[in-house]
């Protein structure tokens, strides 16, 4: 139909784009000592990276990268790396490292005492650190229900939620898909996390909303960001079907999706989640980052 044909024609020419930027040296400077050298990016979008999507590079040749690129930081990186990351002048746009895993989480008041020693120790060092996110998870389910998830949710994160306000870290619990990647997670579906959120009440707890997952979940993504972006601290892409690059091959329109984001006056981070299957990983980082650059 005429309107894909015409967003093919978009994202091929900001492809297209992306490829000049890559080539061009005088528009993506390389990084040079300790000074940040970025991107002509347009300012309305905080962008950065999931470490692990790109795990084929060492830290520091992401670094250099992300540098290049005009990331603000790299997602999901722990206490140990942080160093690396500060030589290059970026941050850990969402820390991680005090979870237990994505199966056993809050939701579970087996694991508390768990979970509350290492995330009082954790936001102490991410606030230390001067970075601001960090990661949780609410567990699966595991035959228990949702309104009993929450409120043990609810009672395990309230015990830490007070030191993450007195320290300014905002702990950010992600919403995952459960049909296909993360079978019986418990926070699957955004009115579950925004329920949570209401009821911890703390500015410093938040969702981090992640298209890939919620597209499969429940998909209405860019009405959902409008109805709950207040509740919504970090977001993360990925194509769909398949987690990989958000290009003409998937069946997210991007750029309206960050339009809608950049309209609700979000100042947060979008980090770039999908698994690069192109040989030129980097080029698709470079082209997933313009197509956001909205």
């Amino acid at each position: 139909m005429p309107p894909y044909s015409n967003r093919r024609k978009a994202i091929k020419n900001i492809l297209a784009g992306s490829a000049a930027l890559a080539a061009g040296t005088a528009a993506v400077p390389a990084f040079a000592g300790g000074e940040k050298k970025t991107a002509m990016l347009k300012g309305n979008v905080q962008h950065s990276v999931c470490r692990w999507c790109f795990d084929s590079l060492t830290l520091d040749e992401l670094c250099v990268a992300a540098n290049q690129i005009g990331l603000k930081g790299i997602d999901l990186v722990g206490p140990k790396d942080w160093a690396t990351l500060k030589k290059y002048n970026l941050i850990s746009t969402m820390c991680n490292g005090a979870e237990i895993g994505l199966t056993k989480g809050w939701n579970d008041k087996q694991y508390h005492a768990t979970l509350i020693k290492s995330y009082t120790e954790h936001i102490d060092l991410v606030a230390d650190a001067g970075f601001t996110n960090l990661f949780c998870a609410s567990g699966n389910r595991n035959g228990m229900d949702d309104e009993t998830g929450l409120k043990n949710c609810v009672e395990g994160l309230k015990r830490i939620v007070g030191q993450a306000e007195k320290r300014g870290v905002v702990l950010t619990m992600e919403l995952l898909n459960s049909k296909i990647d993360h079978k019986d997670y418990m926070c699957d579906h955004t009115a579950w996390g925004v329920e949570l959120c209401k009821r911890i009440g703390s500015p410093n707890f938040k969702l981090l909303y992640d298209i890939y997952h919620m597209q499969i979940d429940e998909g209405d993504v860019i009405r959902t960001i409008r109805d709950y972006h207040t509740y919504i601290g970090h977001y993360h892409t990925a194509g769909v079907p398949g987690r990989h690059e958000i290009d003409e091959t998937q069946e997210l329109n991007y750029p309206a999706i960050m339009k809608a984001i950049v309209a609700t006056g979000f100042s947060g981070y979008v980090a770039q989640e999908f698994i690069p299957t192109a040989a030129d990983k980097l080029g698709s980082l470079r082209a997933a980052v313009t197509i956001c650059d909205v």
